[in-house]
């Protein structure tokens, strides 16, 4: 449907007043930012996730995807982390969310962000923070965390319906990033956090049993030994360094050996596959955009100043 001059001049405006927006909130948000309040909060958190990571190296793939998940719904203000109640079913229990692993981890860490500085530190910056040692522990860059976000009350199952799913095409996942404020090539770089973690093999099957599944033949092959028809089983997302933050994943894309649908979608256009292709051959490329792109998603609809809450328990609002 195309718009008339003056619906187009609203819309302008519109997103004028919201892009003006999102830059105030970002503003409020400073590395450092308990630097007085709680000084040791971050040192607290890496300690505490680089134990966790210690006892389950693949858990912080999941820790990162929380993060994820969390900043797409509703802003990053820690609504993954509440609890279903009895009369309402909340982000963590939507069916896209049932694999996440990692939640105890958190409590975990709350637990001793409380004992050092009761009601300081909010779940939403926790999960920030988790995110980037999670990054750095498998060998990622070190990169700053903006803190200074503050916790939602509200968590809604039905609002994680908005999340890509692993059968996914380019244009569907442009809309979503660009509809948060990010650019394709935001989405193209953070599609790089599939270096790391598992997949289950549900999340493929589809594409892997298919007629034509785009998968490189002998790939496919061992993937189907991996995953029988039917089977709950998981694979690694790069089977090559699945506890390594590189970008091995863009080599994967291009020599057809990722899993998702979603996936293979970054080679839809001539302009996105040279987007992957460069990824592929600069690693350190890769590592600084990937970095600046994290960031950039951490300050989606924060709740910062005096909205929002600090909660004592992640699970539960005050």
């Amino acid at each position: 449907m195309e718009l008339g001059r003056g619906e187009m001049l609203v819309a302008f405006f519109s997103m004028a007043l919201w892009i003006g927006g999102v830059t105030r909130v970002e503003a409020q948000l400073k590395v450092g930012f308990y630097s007085q309040s709680c000084p040791h909060a971050e040192a607290i958190v890496k300690e505490e996730i680089e134990k966790a990571l210690g006892d389950d190296e693949g858990v912080g793939a999941d820790l990162l995807r929380m993060h994820f998940h969390d900043c797409f719904v509703r802003g990053c203000d820690g609504s993954i982390l509440l609890d279903s109640t009895n009369s309402s079913k909340a982000e963590k229990d939507a069916e896209i969310n049932l694999t996440l692993e990692g939640f105890d981890i958190i409590d975990a860490v709350k637990e001793k962000l409380e004992a050092a500085c009761r009601g300081v530190v909010s779940c939403a910056d926790l999960l920030a923070f988790a995110a980037r040692d999670a990054v750095v522990h498998y060998g990622g860059i070190q990169y700053e965390v903006p803190s200074g976000r503050r916790d939602g009350k509200i968590s809604v199952a039905t609002d994680a319906d908005i999340l890509p799913s692993p059968d996914s095409e380019l244009a569907a996942l442009t809309h979503l990033f660009v509809s948060k404020g990010l650019s394709q090539a935001d989405m193209i770089v953070l599609s790089g956090a599939h270096t790391v973690g598992i997949a289950h093999c549900d999340a493929f099957s589809e594409r892997l049993y298919s007629a034509a599944p785009a998968l490189e033949v002998e790939y496919a092959s061992e993937l189907r030994k991996q995953c029988p028809r039917g089977s709950n089983n998981t694979a690694p997302m790069d089977p090559q360094s699945p506890h390594k933050f590189d970008n091995g994943y863009y080599q994967l894309v291009l020599g057809d050996r990722a899993l998702f649908t979603s996936d293979h979608a970054l080679l839809s256009t001539q302009g996105t596959a040279a987007q992957v292709k460069s990824l592929a051959g600069d690693y350190w490329g890769f590592q600084s955009k990937f970095a600046a792109a994290i960031v950039k998603m951490g300050a989606i609809g924060v709740l910062a100043g005096y909205d929002g809450e600090v909660r004592a328990n992640c699970r539960v609002a005050n």
